[in-house]
């Protein structure tokens, strides 16, 4: 018998819990809701500005990446063409960072170009 009766108590303290959670539950769901008006209140007009500045913007800054390297370099490599400079043996080593710095810019610029001139095209 006393596990009968335990067993009930368990049911009815169960049955307790459930019926306070569901009446929470309910209270909340009877809050009163109002909509003001829809989601979209903004202006969403563009001016176009990014069709020109986006471009503009990548085109200066792959400039940038050819000329910003040729700077540093075309100097040092005049410089070793003088014999009595301390650089002069190695002027070739200039030429190849030139070309493999303008290779890897190149590779650069194009994945630029592909990425920001189609999405500028879709403002």
């Amino acid at each position: 018998m006393d596990d009968t009766s335990s067993n009930t108590a368990n049911q009815q303290a169960a049955t307790e819990t459930a019926t306070a959670t569901t009446s929470v539950s309910e209270s909340i769901g009877i809050e009163h809701r109002e909509a003001y008006g829809t989601a979209k209140t903004e202006n969403l007009r563009d001016s176009g500005a990014f069709r020109v500045i986006l471009p503009g913007f990548v085109v200066l800054l792959c400039l940038a990446l050819f000329a910003i390297p040729l700077i540093i370099l075309v100097p040092l490599f005049v410089n070793s063409l003088d014999s009595s400079a301390a650089t002069h043996y190695v002027g070739w080593l200039f030429i190849v960072m030139a070309i493999i710095d303008l290779a890897v810019a190149a590779l650069l610029i194009r994945g630029l170009l592909k990425i920001f001139m189609t999405q500028a095209g879709n403002y």
